[in-house]
């Protein structure tokens, strides 16, 4: 396994120096934002995708480094209500398979989506709950009205193109727990996994260990992020929060950078389910730690990680 990182940490720094900077810190993988919510803080993928001469150059800045691009991401809502925004993050989604294929980067990651409660909403509506049944009539027209008609084709899409979609399973879409993701995976197919980050686990009460384990070969990408859980908040207003992220005292969960969550014993025990899942690619970190700077978090995760993962393979034992 390999550490790296969302470059979207440094969206305000120029990509050069941005890449020294993770280079020196002892990276060796970078996921780079194309689009969607993280937008393309280093990479235009219309200009990349049109001009060759520039794409070898950004691909050369990676490489000359010794790094690889691990995945590309475009997390977005290509099922929004407002067609427009559903157009734009679909745009996207499709550029960003398209550059994956000709830099030859294996894995694109998004969101599932969410459609509005019914044809006629404007806003996303996620479902959490079967009662009253307006709810499951909801969901179910989500599902098989917006969901499977966009992913049956978008998979196929991919799959022409030679690149896999890694899911990321976040509250407010979807796919957002283990059964939501396979009923999604039922739809488009094996050329859909799991860009796997455990922060939105924790905080639903999951064990993301157990995850792992049901998740398998379907694990495509892995984020490194930790989420605090704040036992007071909690036991006097559950985990569904709505408070601002910035409020943390009141809030009943917080990410922070690995370790600062949950210590090395389950990061260590993370790292030994996914080698058991067979999963050999980069653990990306993604710093959205209120608590600390940037720099500080992630040259904080950097080395906890590299405390963590166990870089040799290991040795053969005496009796093989």
């Amino acid at each position: 396994m390999k550490i790296g990182v969302f470059t979207v940490l440094f969206k305000q720094r120029p990509f050069e120096e941005a890449l020294d900077y993770i280079k020196a810190a002892g990276c060796e993988a970078v996921e780079i934002g194309v689009g969607g919510f993280p937008g393309p803080e280093h990479a235009n993928s219309s200009l990349l995708l049109e001009d060759d001469a520039a794409r070898q150059r950004f691909q050369d800045a990676i490489t000359s480094r010794g790094l690889e691009i691990s995945a590309l991401s475009c997390h977005g809502n290509p099922l929004h209500p407002r067609r427009e925004i559903a157009e734009a993050d679909d745009r996207d989604f499709r550029n960003a398979v398209q550059l994956a294929q000709k830099l030859e980067v294996p894995t694109v990651i998004t969101f599932s989506g969410c459609p509005g409660g019914g044809p006629e909403a404007m806003e996303p509506n996620w479902v959490t709950c079967p009662w009253p049944p307006d709810y499951t009539t909801s969901l179910e027209w989500q599902w098989n009205e917006r969901a499977r008609p966009y992913w049956s084709e978008a998979a196929t899409y991919a799959k022409d193109h030679g690149v896999r979609v890694a899911i990321e399973l976040h509250p407010g879409f979807l796919a957002y727990h283990t059964d939501s993701f396979n009923r999604l995976r039922e739809i488009g197919g094996e050329m859909i996994g799991v860009n796997f980050d455990p922060s939105h686990l924790f905080w639903q009460g999951m064990d993301p260990l157990v995850c792992v384990r049901a998740l398998g070969d379907a694990i495509f990408h892995v984020h490194a992020k930790d989420t605090w859980l704040d036992g007071p908040n909690i036991a006097i207003n559950g985990v569904l929060d709505t408070k601002p992220y910035t409020d943390e005292i009141h809030r009943s969960w917080i990410f922070r950078t690995v370790g600062f969550g949950h210590g090395q014993e389950f990061w260590r025990s993370l790292i030994s389910e996914l080698r058991l899942a067979g999963y050999d690619g980069a653990i990306s970190i993604e710093h959205e730690d209120s608590l600390m700077s940037v720099n500080e978090g992630f040259t904080s995760a950097v080395q906890f990680l590299q405390d963590v993962i166990i870089w040799e393979p290991a040795a053969q034992a005496w009796w093989t």
